[in-house]
């Protein structure tokens, strides 16, 4: 099928209602058109030295500048990748790697994206020592408790600036300067503990401005600020060594060998650009839609529970449990209505298992199988909020009898076993 046919039948399936940014987000229109140019006829190899490869060189610095200029750091100490993942990645091994002579012991939060978890996973079975700090029930970091914690062996710190579950605000300023106040050890002019934060969710949303923040290294995506996928970059203060994970080539700066994608590149740094312009306006028009939306759902489902800080928490992010009703079935009736979200995190849309951030804000696993997330974003009208709260009550009374008539079928099934056997 050509994709003239596919956007085709996509059109005439009718309008749906997207309420999972915090998966993805539609590219821009203006960021796509910034593109095209550098898949043709400007395609070259920036690492090539004639003319078509140093004006694709040129593409990439000056892409590197704008990134910089929003996180108000050197443009040096911008490294790209392909993911937000891979970022995360290059920060927990790489950091991990490269000061094993520092120390052993990492710690991350109760609530970290998995591609923190799995590497510090990793990082264990090489001997590396791992704790874990606990969350309140909004899912808020304890930071006298992560405080307490520090050693000297401790060479990382990693947490995330916003849950991409429950839409949670770390007090990461907070939580550096503490951290900085006990610091155990320092070698070569760094101080340890160094400080990573995954900024992903929380791109176009909050603040990145580095310097304020006080972190040494930070996680970034484009495809959360309306930029295209495959892309993604790694803030790491001047001065900071890390072992590469990808090897071959000398490009950025000889930590991330490949070469670099143009186009993704010059797309994602002028969305970045857009949504940093465009930030505080939309996050003050998202905040009084997520409103409206959480005061129509516990109106019209009082049942539901409200997950995450409420007011320490993303513009765009609206997640609830409904007791005694699995997510998944009230995804797949809500999609049959054309309106689309998610129970989590979309990188875990196939795992079966409950939501270890809702299990670390102490939900049971019952709780945490009933979970939805909404979230909102820059074609997100008041119009759409009302369409859900329309379809939404109906779906979940509907999946509440049954469940309800489930119930009491085993409960009739255990009584008649259970006399079958006398």
């Amino acid at each position: 099928m050509s994709h003239t046919a596919v956007l085709d039948k996509i059109n005439k399936s009718g309008k749906r209602t997207y309420l999972d940014y915090a998966a993805t987000t539609p590219i821009d229109p203006e960021v796509l058109e910034r593109m095209l140019p550098y898949f043709s006829p400007a395609y070259s190899n920036p690492s090539s030295m004639h003319t078509s490869g140093r004006n694709a060189k040129r593409a990439v610095d000056a892409s590197r500048e704008s990134i910089a200029t929003v996180l108000n750091c050197l443009p040096q100490e911008i490294i790209f990748t392909g993911s937000g993942t891979e970022s995360d990645n290059m920060a927990m091994l790489g950091i991990a790697r490269a000061y094993r002579n520092v120390g052993n012991h990492i710690i991350i939060s109760a609530i970290e994206h998995k591609a923190i978890i799995e590497p510090v996973h990793r990082l264990e079975k090489q001997g590396f020592r791992v704790s874990v700090v606990p969350v309140d029930s909004f899912g808020m970091i304890d930071v006298d408790g992560c405080v307490r914690l520090v050693c000297e062996d401790t060479i990382l710190v990693s947490v995330m600036y916003a849950n991409n579950e429950i839409g949670t605000i770390e007090p990461i300023r907070e939580l550096v300067q503490a951290i900085k106040k006990v610091s155990k050890n320092s070698v070569n002019g760094l101080a340890f503990p160094l400080i990573h934060t995954d900024a992903c969710q929380a791109t176009g949303a909050l603040s990145l401005d580095v310097r304020e923040l006080g972190v040494d290294l930070m996680t970034i995506n484009s495809s959360k600020v309306y930029g295209p996928k495959g892309v993604g970059a790694l803030y790491i203060r001047k001065g900071i060594k890390i072992e590469p994970l990808i090897l071959g080539g000398e490009q950025e700066r000889n930590l991330r060998a490949g070469t670099e994608s143009v186009p993704l590149i010059v797309g994602f740094a002028h969305a970045l650009t857009i949504a940093d312009k465009a930030r505080e306006k939309e996050s003050k028009r998202l905040v009084v839609l997520r409103h409206y939306f959480i005061k129509g759902l516990l109106e019209k489902i009082p049942q539901a529970i409200i997950n995450g800080h409420r007011t320490e928490r993303l513009p765009n992010n609206v997640h609830i449990s409904i007791p005694h009703i699995e997510g998944e079935s009230i995804l797949l009736m809500l999609d049959d209505v054309g309106i689309e979200a998610s129970t989590g995190s979309a990188c875990s849309a196939y795992d079966l298992k409950p939501s270890h951030v809702l299990l670390a804000i102490g939900q049971t696993a019952e709780f945490a199988h009933g979970s939805i997330r909404f979230s909102l974003g820059r074609y997100t009208t008041k119009k759409d909020i009302n369409y859900v709260l329309k379809m939404l009550p109906p779906i979940v009374k509907r999946l509440s009898s049954i469940s309800a008539l489930t119930t009491q079928a085993s409960r009739h099934s255990v009584m008649a076993n259970a006399r079958t056997k006398k």
